[in-house]
């Protein structure tokens, strides 16, 4: 029989990540990643130099942070070891008292909850933006990535036990991140050709300064679906109200 100092964890369970997706409902990763990284970059043009063995190198910008961890899952824990909800919590620990072949809580009903912010949001044409905190970690962006590995499996095949490799990146609002200011006036109608590649979205950015107003060109030029832009169409860009 052990005798001694209780686990700290059990008396004061260990704070979970929360992920909140703009839009949708909070919720708790069932165990906190091991270890996280944070990586950013920045650009060099290289010109070559008159009279010179080396070229000359010119900053050419900076790119967005990017944060990788590796989050784990398994449905045969017991209920006080994993976040979430107390439904959750209680699921998971008559799960865990359950024999191995009446274990029935498919693993995929947790990784999903991750797997699935890679969707877009049909409202908003683009998948959800996302907020992380956990603890001093507190990050606003994007999930551009998420591998899924399933390594165990009920009797009946269903996993129940599995890795996610994700990879989020940086949002940074136009206005914070030192974007020069639209030249144009914003409070007179003008006109836009298309080209190929161009988006609402960065339309909005140039003749605005706010790329959340894309609904109002959508809108007045008859775009049910924004994404539907072709090259070479005549685009009315709307004065903004004051």
């Amino acid at each position: 029989m052990f005798v001694g100092v209780p686990n700290p964890n059990i008396l004061v369970p260990l704070e979970k990540m929360t992920i909140a997706p703009e839009g949708k409902k909070d919720f708790q990763v069932l165990y906190n990643p091991e270890s996280y990284t944070q990586s950013r970059m920045v650009r060099y043009a290289h010109a070559p130099g008159i009279s010179t063995n080396t070229p000359v190198a010119q900053f050419a910008g900076g790119s967005l942070e990017v944060l990788k961890f590796r989050l784990f899952f398994d449905s045969m824990s017991a209920g006080g070891e994993v976040g979430g909800t107390v439904p959750d919590r209680l699921k998971f620990t008559g799960n865990s008292l359950l024999p191995s072949l009446a274990k029935q809580l498919d693993v995929r009903e947790y990784t999903k909850k991750v797997y699935g912010l890679m969707e877009i949001d049909p409202d908003r044409h683009v998948p959800p933006l996302l907020k992380l905190k956990w603890s001093s970690l507190q990050f606003t962006g994007y999930l551009i990535s998420c591998t899924q590995n399933f390594v165990k499996f009920n009797e009946m095949g269903m996993p129940v036990r599995a890795w996610l490799d994700c990879v989020f990146q940086e949002f940074v609002p136009p206005m914070k991140a030192n974007l020069p200011r639209p030249l144009n006036s914003p409070d007179t109608t003008k006109y836009r050709t298309a080209c190929q590649g161009d988006s609402l979205w960065a339309l909005s950015a140039k003749e605005y300064g706010q790329p959340e107003q894309w609904r109002s060109i959508a809108s007045a030029n008859g775009m049910t679906n924004p994404r539907l832009l072709r090259s070479g169409e005549r685009l009315v860009v709307p004065a903004l109200k004051r």
